[in-house]
């Protein structure tokens, strides 16, 4: 039995175990398995490897994207520039090898949707927005970071208030953070929403609901709005592409 899974703390609402039985059946792969490993601690990868020596391959959820870096024997080279791994290859030598799917998904799931990618404001500055900012590094976008805190190259909520000129630069704002995820749906980033026009183009990263209030906010003023799903859904092809190579 070839063993897959999922690390992370808490996993309730977890889209991969889900979407990976269903691929398993619809495709009619024998042999395969996909487990969650809901663990209290980043620590407890070892213990997951030791009790399952059959596993050949882990994605890795909040919060231990960052954490399990170190636990690396080697990282891709796209993810050592993000700084966080959501997918690990266990070779057959038991060495465990980083990857960042979220990045492939994302920058593939972006350009099937604009083709040319416009300025960007990346909402958050958590593990999300590193793959995200790496993506539109490599796709050569010009991005601003927004938080509720200024810092090195991250302005804030409320310079977007007081100058409009920033929304008007940059169209295309997405959100790293989870404002806006069930069972909070009302939730969202504090953007001027009234600056917010038929130029822009909205993508949450939050996939559940499929229509955020930052979504429908946008998509009310004229714009377009995507949400997570795509993505999600790339980036578990790109992990099963690289548990098979």
């Amino acid at each position: 039995m070839r063993k897959f899974g999922l690390i992370g703390y808490p996993l309730g609402h977890s889209f991969s175990k889900k979407y990976f039985s269903e691929k398993f059946a619809k495709e009619k792969i024998e042999g395969c398995q996909y487990e969650l490993y809901e663990i209290p601690q980043a620590t407890d990868l070892k213990k997951i490897l030791r009790d399952n020596p059959e596993l050949e391959g882990l994605n890795v959820t909040i919060p231990y994207k960052q954490d399990v870096i170190g636990m690396m024997d080697d990282l891709d080279e796209a993810c050592a520039e993000i700084g966080a791994v959501n997918c690990i290859q266990i070779e057959k030598n038991g060495r465990l090898k980083g990857y960042n799917t979220d990045y492939i998904g994302f920058r593939d799931s972006l350009i099937n949707w604009l083709g040319k990618v416009p300025n960007a404001l990346v909402l958050g500055t958590g593990g999300a927005s590193k793959a995200v900012k790496q993506a539109f590094k490599d796709l050569g976008v010009e991005f601003l970071a927004v938080s509720r805190t200024a810092g090195e190259n991250v302005i804030t909520y409320t310079d977007l208030e007081a100058d409009p000129s920033i929304l008007q630069k940059y169209t295309l704002i997405v959100n790293t953070t989870p404002l806006g995820t069930y069972p909070k749906v009302v939730g969202m980033p504090d953007i001027p929403i009234e600056q917010l026009g038929p130029d822009h183009f909205i993508y949450d990263l939050v996939y559940n609901p499929s229509e955020t209030s930052l979504m429908k906010v946008g998509t009310l003023r004229g714009g377009s709005a995507k949400n997570g799903m795509e993505m999600l859904v790339l980036q578990a092809e790109a992990a099963w592409k690289l548990w098979n190579s």
